[in-house]
């Protein structure tokens, strides 16, 4: 028995050794930078090393553990929630590494939870840049016009050249946040991030969250956490669909028809059902008779589609109600009725909701939800069934957290957009297929735009998004074309 313990003992660490030294030539080969996402194509990153290392070691420890499940003792455990590794080469040749915890559960990224807390990041460029683009026409985003998006661009580049992009949404009447501040708290975090020795991801968004304010900042810290994710599974060849979870590569998209004439409004829904849109989401709230009209225009015109409301707090309780028993009337059950109501007001929003449960209409909350303690209240005191999620609301970090909440509770997510380019869209796009986690998806934004600043990302053919194995989000910008934080092209 000895003797057996004693071979089985030296045959774990032979084949520990085999396995470490081919996993980790096989993971430095397809984690060399190969496209324009990683610039140093020859060059060695000494830390990226140490830890693909320190992956391959781990692969090989388990897989020893799998093939001599009797030697399993001699084994280092790990954290429950990670009970074994599971390898999955992607269709782009690289490496998914996907945690696999012993009870029957979503397939969860390895990406995520642990890379964050696995993966040094040394940056050594860091830069938030104005990004402006005009609109095919003014928008209405609550009480906001629009004629033009003044957003910021966030540029990260580690030390082993893979850079990462995000986007930050400048909404002063939505997120509270002008130009001016978004660029002066971007470059404040760009200036750490420049000076802050290698560290693990985790601890950069540590330090993030302690010198942004989660609430008032959110659309800042989102960009920042965009791209330094984005640099991250560009570092490791993971599309960011996968890293967040490989449900799937592919989801499709609502479109949004604006407060306009019932004769505009028919027009427009008709020309994006033939160009494949299914679903509509109306926005309300304003003037209850046209908007009725507009409905009926549409119905009249497009049959077969599907409708979404959003009232942009624009009702009272009763306008609300009213709208809902009206539609009952037209014979139409929309998909979700959004932000009814004002966004304080918790009794109102309860009385829309139990009337909207009766005629099968769920109630979404968007304004009202704007951070983590109004989730819990509205899970807690069952408010509604579902609630709107966007990126800039939260960042990325805290959909994330929202997601767990959402597992647990059974509460309906919708991710949404605001007037982003390509590069907001595109992760949250990302998120939303790699989760699986989100029943409506309105990510159209990039529609709404006179012209489409990112290079490459994810494809549209109508309203379906498809998203591939290129590593990272796979977009970026012509970043020479941008005008510096001063102004200067």
């Amino acid at each position: 028995m000895k003797s057996h313990s004693f071979f089985t003992f030296i045959f774990i660490w032979v084949h520990k050794i085999s396995l470490s030294h081919h996993f980790f030539n096989h993971l430095l080969q397809f984690s060399t930078p190969q496209s324009s996402a990683c610039k140093n194509d020859k060059k060695k990153n000494p830390l990226l090393q140490l830890q693909l290392e320190s992956v391959a070691n781990s692969m090989a420890l388990f897989l020893s553990a799998a093939l001599l499940p009797s030697s399993s003792a001699l084994l280092p455990r790990l954290p429950r929630s990670t009970s074994r590794l599971c390898i999955a080469s992607s269709h782009g040749g690289g490496v998914e590494l996907v945690a696999d915890s012993a009870a029957p559960a979503q397939r969860v990224s390895f990406g995520f939870k642990n890379l964050a807390d696995t993966f040094w990041v040394d940056v050594q460029r860091a830069e938030g840049r104005p990004l402006s683009v005009g609109l095919n026409s003014p928008l209405h985003i609550g009480e906001t016009k629009l004629e033009m998006v003044d957003n910021v661009a966030i540029r990260v580049e580690l030390s082993n050249g893979c850079v990462g992009w995000g986007e930050v949404q400048v909404l002063p009447l939505v997120t509270d946040v002008n130009l001016e501040t978004a660029l002066g708290k971007a470059e404040d975090i760009c200036s750490y991030l420049r000076r802050t020795p290698p560290t693990t991801l985790n601890s950069v968004f540590d330090d993030i969250a302690g010198l942004l304010s989660p609430r008032e900042f959110a659309p800042i810290r989102a960009g920042v956490e965009m791209a330094l994710i984005d640099a991250v599974a560009n570092s490791i060849d993971v599309p960011l669909w996968r890293l967040f979870g490989g449900v799937t590569s592919t989801l499709t998209t609502a479109i949004t028809v604006p407060i306009i004439s019932p004769a505009e409004a028919s027009l427009l829904a008709s020309k994006y059902c033939n160009q494949g849109f299914e679903t509509l989401k109306l926005v309300v709230g304003k003037n209850f008779a046209a908007e009725i009209a507009a409905i009926e225009a549409i119905k009249e015109a497009q049959p077969c589609c599907s409708f979404m409301f959003d009232a942009n707090e624009g009702y009272t309780p009763d306008e609300a109600i009213k709208f809902l028993k009206r539609l009952k009337d037209m014979g139409i059950v929309p998909l979700v009725f959004e932000q009814p109501v004002a966004r304080d007001d918790w009794k109102g929003l309860r009385e829309v909701s139990n009337l909207a449960r009766e005629y099968g209409v769920p109630v979404a909350a968007d304004e009202s939800c704007r951070n983590s303690t109004d989730v819990r209240k509205i899970i807690d005191e069952n408010l509604v069934d579902a609630i709107n999620i966007k990126l800039p609301k939260f960042g990325v970090l805290g959909v994330l957290e929202i997601i767990e909440l959402e597992r647990k509770s059974g509460l309906i997510l919708m991710i949404d957009s605001m007037a982003e380019t390509r590069l907001g869209t595109g992760f949250a796009g990302h998120l939303a297929a790699g989760s699986g986690c989100f029943k409506y998806i309105v990510l159209d934004a990039p529609f709404l735009l006179a012209e489409d600043p990112v290079v490459g990302g994810y494809e549209a053919s109508g309203a379906v998004y498809k998203f591939n194995n290129a590593r990272g989000q796979g977009g970026f910008l012509n970043w020479d074309l941008l005008p510096d934080a001063g102004g200067s092209p």
